[in-house]
């Protein structure tokens, strides 16, 4: 089975095409990218597309295709919502309706967590019945949220196309943790200093609490929803739930009770002094994530995380620490380098993945003329 995944440079394109191209039942892997990477990895093969209105046709490269995996995404230039809107909703549009148009039959879409209603006030875990209205503040929650509705009309026009929905918690990955550094915190987070016992407190603030997932876990996930004959919603998430005592565990760091209100204006001071790229209503978001019940990928998917929440925020923290990288636009940890700033393809490794070595670090840069 030809299978394409558009969006593949980012964390979780980066470890879907290296899963698929293991699976015996997938023929091709097929990574697209606004910009062509330098990294290689065994089976997969690369076509440069861009999803944003105007750009070229997608459906030759889904001609042939057993399935498309929908992960491209924008969180940057969040002050700018109109552009991510059009890449975000409008360029997800045409990725569903060139999938229509080339006849393939599975399509898997990238939604998240961020796409659910606030949780219930008694704190449980949802399933995929809870409904999917974003929180309104935040463009990210917007955007995943009316994307929801568009499937469902999608899927009322196109009957015979098996669409799945993938709804992540947070994913974190080593070589993941530069791109996530600079998209959220920006320069204020000096990823060298964050290790154990230098970070000396950790905000402890009410209502915080927040589900995790390796990346390469998400992967494994997606792989078995383009693999396996299911529809609909799953939700992805590992254990433990996180709060300030897991990440000040982690740090070695005393909890440091702080007001949200308080924490609240001083993000949206830095925001409006252009000193952190991530919008404060994405805070404000996060705060109202309910927590998610993944009964279901368990048992219709086959699918338990190899890795706890905690050792993938472990991963995410070395990654800062070491500089760890990809060399892939989004995931080189160099920002200045030739590849530029980072494309914003998200969706959105563990030690032995190669671009956690210092070889790995490295990378090549991209030659003058290469489209990247």
């Amino acid at each position: 089975m030809k299978t394409v995944v558009v969006g593949a440079t980012g964390n979780a394109g980066t470890s879907l095409v290296r899963r698929l191209a293991a699976e015996p039942e997938v023929t091709e892997v097929l990574g697209l990218a606004r910009r062509l990477p330098d990294w290689r990895p065994p089976g997969v093969r690369w076509a440069a597309a861009d999803v944003q209105p105007g750009a070229t046709a997608l459906e030759a490269h889904f001609e042939g295709a057993g399935a498309v995996v929908h992960l491209a995404w924008k969180f940057q230039p969040a002050r700018d919502p109109v552009a991510t809107w059009r890449t975000n909703v409008l360029g997800s549009l045409r990725v569903f309706e060139a999938a229509a148009a080339a006849g393939v039959p599975v399509l898997v879409h990238a939604s998240s967590v961020g796409a659910y209603a606030p949780g219930p006030p008694d704190g449980r875990p949802v399933d995929e019945t809870w409904p999917t209205h974003g929180w309104p503040g935040a463009a990210y929650t917007r955007e995943k949220a009316y994307l929801e509705r568009c499937l469902d009309a999608f899927e009322a026009a196109h009957p015979e196309i098996r669409v799945v929905r993938m709804r992540p918690a947070f994913l974190f990955k080593e070589v993941a943790a530069a791109e996530q550094r600079r998209i959220f915190a920006g320069p204020l987070l000096p990823g060298r200093l964050v290790r154990p016992g230098l970070v000396p407190a950790v905000p402890d603030l009410p209502g915080l609490r927040f589900q995790a997932l390796h990346t390469d876990d998400a992967a494994a996930a997606y792989a078995a929803a383009v693999l396996r004959p299911v529809r609909g919603a799953f939700n992805l998430a590992a254990d433990p739930v996180v709060d300030t005592g897991t990440l000040a565990r982690l740090l070695h760091a005393r909890p440091l009770r702080l007001p949200q209100g308080a924490v609240r204006a001083a993000l949206a001071a830095a925001w409006h002094l252009r000193l952190v790229p991530a919008d404060p209503c994405l805070y404000d978001a996060v705060l109202r994530l309910p927590l998610l019940d993944t009964a279901r990928a368990r048992d219709e998917l086959g699918w338990r995380p190899r890795h706890t929440a905690t050792e993938a925020l472990a991963a995410f923290l070395r990654g800062l620490r070491d500089g760890a990288g990809l060399p892939t636009p989004p995931l080189h940890p160099d920002a200045t380098g030739a590849y530029g700033p980072p494309d914003g393809f998200a969706a959105h490794g563990p030690p032995e993945d190669p671009g956690s070595t210092p070889a790995g670090r490295a990378g090549a840069r991209t030659p003058p003329g290469q489209p990247a």
